[in-house]
């Protein structure tokens, strides 16, 4: 499972999902944990090669063999626990704590945080029982210290869950059957791989390092690193010039840019939280998940270099979804029933 090849590419430079993973699939790549990864300058494809000239929907085709692998998904009631590691204001903190809040939020106008996460809860067991509706808001640590110091590579990034697990006061509990564990880092905090072609991966945790198997994610503050690579549209990357910024709708664009990177990591976690359940291609080491088919899609048309039609607030804030108070931009995610990419801003919903 490559740690969850995710959102966000610049969308002069995106590549069609199907067609860019299936040649990354060919390539003998050594085994990782699934990445939110970003593209490559030099590589352009042309996603008519693929798909002919409809752009309804990027990814739709009759080739993306999304299969179960018989391994378990989240059925249970899921809860986040979050280790926000590094220095975190408190507004920050809300804008996440809210979009993680609004995934089983009920009465909330379409299109909805809560309609997006329907598509996630499609995915089933072996049992037939569906992933679960209901995303709780678990126990917080705060890692303010940089307890692992301010350059993490991806094994350190467990010991940091393990600290948080352990820890002799207020430690988080633990839960391998419905807990899902974020890691979020600080805007100077380096992880390895990030900016150069990762902004979030998930994995589980090696009993050898937290004493346990716990599925976990980590996602960074690009902010200062690399918002360009990982905040796009929010920001737009130095190689692209003249193009101009989407306005963030919480006014953050390093944190506007987590959600979306969150969004995809949760997503994979709930349908392939041990490498073994809903993912494309053959090989776990290198699995093509549900968010990653959907890369860079925001809304109907997106595909190519086009994200797709999104929406603008009173204020030019662009989003594609309205939480419980707040409004965010999330990628879509594939929908293996009608066998393409979907999400709550569709305009044939």
């Amino acid at each position: 499972m490559r740690i969850s090849r995710d959102a966000r590419r610049p969308a002069a430079l995106l590549l069609p999902a199907v067609l860019a993973h299936a040649l990354l699939a060919l390539l003998l790549l050594p085994p990782a944990p699934s990445d939110a990864w970003r593209p490559w300058p030099h590589l352009r494809t042309n996603a008519s090669d693929v798909f002919g000239d409809s752009k309804k929907y990027e990814g739709s085709s009759e080739f993306v063999k999304m299969k179960y692998h018989m391994g378990p998904v989240l059925t249970a009631n899921i809860t986040v626990h979050t280790i926000w590691y590094g220095v975190w204001p408190p507004a920050q903190k809300k804008v996440i704590r809210e979009f993680l809040s609004s995934i089983s939020a009920t009465g909330v106008k379409r299109p909805s945080v809560a309609g997006w996460w329907r598509t996630v809860q499609m995915y089933t067991d072996q049992t037939g029982d569906n992933i679960s509706r209901t995303v709780l808001l678990g126990q917080e640590k705060n890692d303010r210290f940089y307890s692992h110091g301010k350059s993490l590579t991806r094994l350190s990034v467990q010991s940091v869950i393990k600290s948080a697990v352990t820890a002799r006061t207020k430690h988080l509990p633990i839960n391998p059957k419905s807990g899902l564990y974020l890691v979020l880092t600080s805007p100077d905090v380096y992880v390895q791989d990030f900016c150069n072609n990762v902004c979030g991966f998930h994995y589980f945790t090696f009993p050898s390092i937290v004493g346990y198997t716990l599925p976990y994610a980590w996602v960074g503050n690009s902010a200062k690193l690399c918002p360009g690579v990982c905040a796009y549209p929010f920001a737009v990357p130095d190689y692209i010039p003249g193009l101009k910024p989407l306005k963030a709708p919480n006014g953050d664009a390093g944190v506007d840019g987590m959600v979306s990177v969150i969004g995809h990591e949760l997503a994979e976690l709930a349908t392939n939280p041990l490498a073994n359940a809903w993912y494309a291609g053959q090989d776990p080491s290198f699995p093509v998940e549900i968010a990653d088919l959907c890369e860079g899609i925001y809304g109907t048309g997106g595909g190519g270099s086009y994200t797709g039609q999104m929406l603008e607030d009173g204020d030019g804030a662009t989003y594609n979804m309205k939480g419980i108070r707040r409004r965010f931009l999330v990628q879509w995610v594939w929908n293996h029933v009608v066998n393409y990419c979907t999400g709550p801003n569709a305009l044939d919903q």
